[in-house]
């Protein structure tokens, strides 16, 4: 059964026209960057770029990663909550969120993203830092983790099942890779060849359907109205075609998945639980936990309950 969450996970990347760059595609990275507090990674990387937080003396480092379309600013909440004492390193995704697309112009996304930031572990000197993705960041966790299983200290999952292709096969199959790449070959066309009036319209459908708080929704259109399409295009059919099961028992690290109930009155709590539990199947050791009253961004719409439950992941 196709969820109507993974149908506005795609609609998501409906949202996103290249026409508006932000100051952050370009940018010192030793400088400050003016009214944020932040400054940027000194990382050579046609990926993404990296914003840091933290005190001089971190108790440890966590990597956040926004998913598609998204900007780092998602994690502005969970950042304000650790930055006193963990050292925080939020993703940008080039392509995403105003940032130019550089060697995401072309080809798959997750998958290059997960491995620079391997590369950026190494190169930082990160000691087994934590890792939060939510969505198709918590495919890049998932991929980073299980490829590189000594660089990540513990993982978390957020909204993010490891085979999203699952949610577009027909009914009553086994999907594959293979059988729902047709599927996602369409999407990716009709993304990559929207007008932006188009997409503009499915960002307002989509978020409105992945935010439950209203006030909360500025930041993510936003973020997709300043997305690359072409790179957007790629990621989710990228995302589609990843599965990632025969995977999980590489993984090493605790790992957290946090998720919500399916936007769709036909599946339960129950039959989201069900699913959750059968798609981890391979990572056994992984806890599931259902967070209610939320839409897919749980770090906007239960912000107090999402930070309590990092922190317990953390510490």
């Amino acid at each position: 059964m196709k969820s109507a969450l993974m149908v506005l996970m795609a609609t998501a990347a409906l949202t996103t026209p290249a026409f508006a760059q932000d100051a952050h595609g370009a940018h010192d990275p030793a400088a400050p960057a003016v009214g944020h507090g932040h400054h940027h990674a000194d990382f050579d990387s046609g990926r993404f770029h990296v914003r840091i937080d933290g005190p001089e003396a971190p108790v440890g480092d966590v990597i956040l990663i926004p998913g598609l379309s998204s900007s780092p600013e998602v994690w502005d909440g969970l950042t304000d909550e650790l930055k006193g004492r963990y050292r925080v390193h939020r993703i940008h995704v080039q392509g995403f969120a105003g940032a130019p697309a550089e060697d995401n112009a072309e080809g798959p996304v997750s998958a290059p993203v997960a491995e620079d930031i391997a590369r950026y572990i190494a190169e930082q000197g990160l000691e087994k830092p934590a890792v939060i993705g939510h969505s198709m960041g918590g495919t890049i966790g998932m991929m980073l983790t299980a490829r590189h299983p000594d660089s990540v200290g513990r993982l978390m999952v957020v909204d993010m099942v490891p085979f999203m292709g699952a949610m577009f096969g027909q009914p009553g199959t086994n999907p594959t890779p293979e059988s729902v790449a047709p599927v996602a070959d369409m999407i990716h066309q009709s993304m990559a060849n929207s007008s932006r009036e188009q997409w503009l319209a499915e960002s307002g459908r989509a978020i409105t359907g992945m935010i439950n708080t209203e006030s909360q929704r500025a930041g993510p259109l936003e973020a997709g109205a300043t997305t690359d399409q072409k790179v957007a295009a790629a990621a989710m059919r990228e995302l589609i075609v990843t599965d990632l099961r025969p995977e999980l028992a590489r993984i090493t690290a605790p790992t957290t998945v946090l998720y919500v109930k399916f936007n769709d009155p036909r599946m339960t709590p129950e039959i989201t639980d069900g699913i959750y539990r059968a798609s981890f199947a391979n990572l056994p050791s992984a806890e599931l936990k259902r967070i209610d009253d939320s839409a897919h961004f749980i770090m906007l719409d239960q912000p107090a309950l999402f930070a309590a439950e990092v922190n317990a992941f953390l510490e």
